[in-house]
């Protein structure tokens, strides 16, 4: 079976009753357009009957098991598009990713599991180029605002400039409502790996890790301490997920043929009320990752932390929203290319729940129009998911004005 023929099914919802799948579902079932084909699909058919109850949606049911390879089978050939919420991705989805290659079904996730990554990049590449499946992760606040953000950056300078920034800075406003217990076990499963198998350090530190054969970046060393961001007038630190963001625009960079150079800089800060916490926040980027790989402090991590299925409050997730801007630099250009990116809705759940779903419409509406393989939001989306994202409360914008390149602009006393 192919990707070209007729399913029974346009769209699942993959782990649709844990805490963001729940979030997913009801962001589809506010949002998909009239006659599609969807369903929610996870083990226990009592909760999902529960769920669509809740939702008063027409909404199919599919059960199975992540680890059932026949059950998975099953639903993968039954539809166009798998959504997957089911995390830690390194533990429960690979038999899921498996599955729809085979089928030449499109695939999502919300993955920042980076080692996870590249080895479905290295397991189903090849495959799901041949059977036409595109398998698209990091589908949520991790990595879409940075990765479409490049894009378009470097689209509107291309446009403008005819050259590429050479450099560009990602700076973080981000108000968010907390953590679920997916999203811990995912992080708490990284640090396991990195403090189990001590090879495992290296490749989360190589930019080009999701990019194997690709020419070689120049290496970007990001400093721990406050530093002073201009454009904002404000104090900035590491931003924590940056060792995940920088690695997917690095992918979508090889996938579109190093239109960039492997010269090109991207670095990701976040932006601090004050010093003292800019100053908190980096020294913490340094010694938390470490402390956590620790047994002890894993742990009592996990005691405290939400559990899998837990999250924060709706109260909670109504105060988050983010705001974040990409400043790039044109090699002899005075004036600096400008993307904001802005959302009232909380970046880890909310706004990442409209990702992950416009992302699942635009391969369920075929309007994309990449080939198969382990691919990216940016390189799968483009200007279409710009337009998606925007009616959807998200807002891509190239906010500075044109300028003349220095090199291009008339002497002294010129017309």
């Amino acid at each position: 079976m192919t990707r070209h023929e007729r399913r029974d099914l346009d769209l699942v919802v993959w782990g649709a009753t844990g805490y963001t799948g729940r979030l997913v579902a009801d962001a589809l079932a506010a949002g998909a357009p009239a006659g599609l084909r969807w369903a929610l699909g996870g083990r226990d058919r009592e909760r999902l009957e529960a769920l669509r109850s809740d939702l008063a949606a027409d909404v199919e049911i599919v059960c199975g098991d992540a680890h059932d390879a026949a059950s998975l089978a099953r639903i993968a050939r039954a539809t166009r598009v798998v959504l997957s919420t089911v995390g830690p991705y390194s533990e429960h989805g690979t038999p899921l990713v498996s599955a729809c290659v085979e089928a030449g079904t499109d695939y999502a996730d919300i993955s920042g599991e980076t080692r996870w990554m590249r080895s479905s990049i290295d397991a189903f590449d090849a495959s799901a180029r041949a059977s036409g499946a595109r398998i698209v992760h990091a589908c949520g606040f991790d990595a879409v605002p940075s990765d479409l953000g490049v894009w378009l950056l470097q689209e509107a300078a291309l446009a403008r400039y005819e050259r590429p920034c050479r450099r560009c800075v990602h700076v973080f406003g981000v108000s968010g409502a907390g953590l679920s217990g997916g999203s811990v076990a995912s992080t708490l499963g990284v640090l396991t790996g990195v403090a189990n198998e001590r090879s495992a350090r290296l490749p989360i530190a190589d930019v080009d890790l999701l990019a194997p054969g690709a020419p070689p970046s120049s290496p970007i060393t990001d400093v721990w301490w406050p530093q002073r961001e201009p454009q904002r007038r404000a104090w900035t630190a590491p931003f924590p997920m940056a060792l995940v963001n920088t690695r997917v625009v690095r992918r979508t960079r090889a996938l579109l043929g190093e239109p960039w150079s492997s010269a090109f800089e991207y670095r990701e800060r976040w932006r601090a009320p004050s010093w003292s916490l800019a100053a908190l926040v980096g020294a913490g980027s340094r010694t938390l990752p470490a402390l956590l790989a620790l047994s002890p402090a894993r742990r009592l991590a996990q005691r405290w932390l939400p559990k899998p299925g837990e999250g924060p409050e709706p109260a909670a997730l109504e105060r988050g929203s983010f705001d974040t801007t990409l400043t790039g630099q044109v090699d002899g250009v005075a004036e600096p290319v400008v993307v904001r990116i802005a959302s009232p809705f909380d970046p880890g759940y909310r706004a990442t729940a409209r990702m992950l779903r416009e992302i699942g419409l635009l391969l369920a509406a075929g309007e994309c129009e990449a080939p198969g393989g382990v691919l990216t939001p940016a390189f799968v989306g483009r200007e279409r998911l710009v337009e998606r994202l925007g009616l959807a409360g998200i807002r891509f914008e190239v906010v500075a004005e044109p300028v003349t390149p220095a090199d291009q602009r008339p002497a002294d006393g010129g017309a």
